[in-house]
């Protein structure tokens, strides 16, 4: 076990304050909805369009990931694989996310239906993850990431 692993459970799951699943998705629900308006906003850049296109990426991997908990087989791969082509266009990676978002809000509650949120699951970097910490660590990625629009 890699000697971050403990600190990073803990951190992230003290962002999810230990709430139930269902309310977690409420709250990525509401942090997607800011993070739509802040790309919204966002300069059509390459630099915001490569952002963009990280975020979408970790979160589809995450998503994917995720779903191990509720019997998937486990793929252990980067989130490359996961994120939108090259070539999408700024409005395309606002609706990329949106839906992304809501994909994962909508696994977060299948997760909670099923009783999997003790299921601890890998990270390529950090080691193994709850489920609770798996979702802090999306929600506080897509917000880190977004502070980097310009």
């Amino acid at each position: 076990m890699p000697i971050f692993e403990p600190v990073a459970n803990f951190a992230l799951a003290r962002s999810t304050r230990n709430q139930p699943l269902d309310q977690i998705a409420d709250s990525m629900a509401a942090a997607g909805q800011t993070l739509e308006l802040i790309f919204g906003a966002a300069a059509d850049s390459d630099h915001n369009r490569r952002l963009i296109n990280h975020i979408v990426g970790i979160e589809r991997w995450g998503q994917q990931r995720l779903r191990t908990a509720l019997g998937e087989p486990l793929v252990i791969d980067e989130y490359d694989g996961y994120r939108p082509p090259r070539a999408a266009t700024l409005p395309e990676l606002q609706a990329d996310f949106a839906a992304t978002r809501r994909d994962t809000v909508a696994l977060t509650c299948e997760l909670g239906a099923a009783g999997a949120e003790a299921v601890r699951l890998p990270h390529n970097q950090i080691g193994n993850l709850s489920v609770r910490s798996w979702l802090g660590y999306l929600n506080i990625h897509a917000n880190w990431e977004a502070k980097k629009l310009k």
